[in-house]
């Protein structure tokens, strides 16, 4: 039988989809069960066109028959099967896809929509085979039998087949360093691939399993029993209505497809129909996954085409700041390359993931407002990212996520929003002010933040790096601007500093250029000292600049503030008359207290703890 040639440029085409297109050689269980789906498909349209034709869902099967002996996978199909010029035109034209003619050929689609368009998936079956059989009949006609071993051409001849429909039996590659070909003939790693890519073909993936049991009535002895297995759920949950889903029903979900273990704090069920059209569905997660701060994670919705897995994870559906969102989008609208693994950029894509951002703010803002205290809980876990999404493009996103943001009320003793926080001010407050540091107890004692709270007004505490640097990104909410409560502020602190300027200046020469400025304050309390900053860089932000590379070249403007009214400042007073350099020591650690408290370290710790101990005696 003389072989035919492809009818492609041939050989360079083939072996680049092979090797260039497929990004993951298990790709080619999801194509071949594709396309033995839209054989059933076009069973179907069929009967729609006919009086003599007859489908019946329930009887059409999709069937995995793995042989380990002959190291052969067979995937067959009851669908409508290819005639021997079906066989040329589909098979023996590489990039001719069957399946997007029929769909062009047809006038409307009704419930039942075709996956293949690009006419490649099937020749992914030669990146793990090297010889691939067709064996095909369409109801009352001739079977056919159609060989390949790849580039170098196909024969076809008559065969004998009972039924209408497809068997295409890859005869597998043999094992090589580092190829696995054998995987593919194991009965858990189909499982795997069925339940990963083809969980939710609209028709039953089948298989005969093995499992040994015990014998029915005995203790000890087992037996091989061999079962037909369904290995799809086949009706995804989000295809459902929603009056027909239970929470139950969502939270098993969530759960089978190990989006995490926890109960979910909320999911999001969308339908769109119109111009483009999709269905999600959405997920907000308890917990936030070990790796979620880290470079390694993936963020991403999962993306389904008609029930078809196409990417695992798809970043362009979700933001950033919404990277933790679980879940999946399901369209077929969404444009994609050949090997239906990657996305174009098209405007239908941006489109829904717009949609779904807009979506996740909502739900968000319901469960801030009426499930206060799960809304804290993801905010714990979460709550740095969206941050994160206020500083990331100079404050663009600041219209999307100011309401979303909370934080600890030093006055409230509690988590509030800034929209809390501004409803609270008298109309004359200008600013909103805010402290920062390592955690609420450590932020709570600095002298600078309870001044502010001393005189009835609120301090918001920040805790992560990041709160600062998105405040300024934002500069105000509500028409109030952010304001810190270490910065210098002369119209606050209006202290007189004529009566200090001795003590002013002795204290600058001995500290030099370790400070930007020196000044006596009668706004601190029990405190002697504290340090103060000047311009836009807090002190915050220079500990948080410190380790990226060349930051501690970055320095905050430091102003010493001195409490006017305690007793060390007449101490000081008087030693600087009747002892000048114990006078030097007691500024050195007056300054290396006030980093203390700012979570400095002393410039030099041992000087520092001589000269605690000289003053003691």
């Amino acid at each position: 039988m003389a072989k035919k040639q492809f009818k492609a440029q041939s050989k360079r085409l083939l072996e680049m989809m092979i090797h260039s297109i497929y990004s993951q050689k298990e790709i080619f269980l999801r194509e071949l069960i594709s396309n033995a789906s839209d054989a059933i498909d076009k069973s179907y349209y069929a009967a729609l066109g006919s009086e003599e034709v007859e489908f019946d869902r329930e009887k059409f099967v999709i069937r995995l028959t793995p042989d380990k002996e002959a190291r052969t996978l067979a995937v067959s199909d009851m669908g409508v099967g290819m005639d021997r010029e079906e066989l040329e035109n589909n098979l023996g034209t590489i990039a001719e896809s069957g399946s997007l003619r029929f769909k062009k050929e047809m006038e409307e689609g009704k419930d039942v929509d075709i996956i293949g368009q690009f006419g490649v998936g099937f020749y992914s079956a030669f990146m793990v085979a090297k010889k691939v059989t067709v064996l095909t009949k369409r109801a009352g006609g001739t079977a056919w039998l159609w060989t390949s071993e790849g580039a170098d051409g196909y024969t076809i001849k008559e065969a004998e087949k009972e039924d209408a429909g497809t068997v295409v039996t890859l005869y597998l590659k043999d094992d090589a360093e580092g190829e696995n070909y054998s995987e593919y003939l194991d009965e858990f790693r189909l499982r795997s691939l069925v339940r990963k890519y083809s969980d939710f073909i609209r028709y039953p993936i089948k298989m005969l399993t093995e499992e040994r049991r015990l014998k029915e009535g005995s203790e000890d002895e087992y037996e091989t029993v061999t079962e037909d297995k369904t290995l799809n759920s086949m009706v995804p949950v989000w295809r459902k209505n929603k009056n027909e889903l239970t929470d139950e029903d969502y939270e098993n979900f969530y759960k089978d497809r190990h989006y995490g273990y926890e109960k979910p704090l909320r999911h999001i069920h969308t339908r769109v129909d119109g111009d483009f059209s999709y269905i999600a569905l959405q997920y907000v997660p308890a917990k936030a996954p070990f790796d979620y701060y880290s470079k390694s994670f993936e963020k991403g919705l999962s993306l389904y085409s008609n029930g078809v897995m196409i990417m695992e994870k798809c970043p362009e559906l979700l933001p950033d700041y919404f990277g933790f969102m679980q879940g999946l989008v399901d369209s077929a609208d969404i444009s994609l390359n050949i090997s239906r693994e990657i996305l174009q950029q098209d405007r239908t894509l941006k489109l829904i993931a717009k949609n779904l951002e807009k979506k996740i703010r909502a739900e968000l803002l319901a469960m801030l407002k009426d499930d206060r205290e799960n809304y804290e809980k993801f905010f714990k876990e979460f709550g740095r990212q969206i941050k994160y999404g206020l500083y990331d493009g100079w404050g663009a996103n600041k219209e999307t996520l100011q309401d979303l943001v909370i934080f600890y009320s030093g006055k409230e003793q509690k988590m509030i929003t800034l929209k809390e926080y501004v409803d609270a001010l008298k109309e004359d407050d200008k600013y909103i002010y805010y402290a920062t540091g390592e955690s609420t107890a450590r932020v709570g004692k600095l002298p600078q933040a309870e001044s502010v709270l001393a005189t009835g007004k609120d301090v918001l505490f920040f805790t992560d790096e990041v709160d600062e640097f998105a405040v300024q990104m934002m500069r105000e909410y509500g028409g109030r601007e952010f304001k810190n409560v270490s910065s210098v502020d002369p119209e606050e602190d209006a202290t007189d500093q004529k009566p200090y300027e001795d003590v002013i200046k002795f204290c600058k020469e001995t500290l030099g250029d370790k400070v930007a400025d020196v000044a006596v304050s009668d706004r601190l309390r029990e405190h002697p000292v504290c340090l103060r900053s000047r311009g836009s860089m807090s002190i915050e932000m220079e500990k948080t600049l410190a380790a990226t590379p060349q930051g501690d070249m970055i320095k905050a403007q430091k102003v010493l503030q001195i409490n006017a009214s305690h007793a060390v400042t007449q101490k000081l007073t008087a030693l600087m008359k009747e002892d000048p350099e114990k006078a030097k020591k007691l500024v050195g650690v007056l300054y290396a207290q006030a980093l203390l408290i700012e979570g400095l370290a002393p410039e030099d710790p041992v000087a520092y703890a001589n000269d605690v101990c000289a003053l003691v005696d």
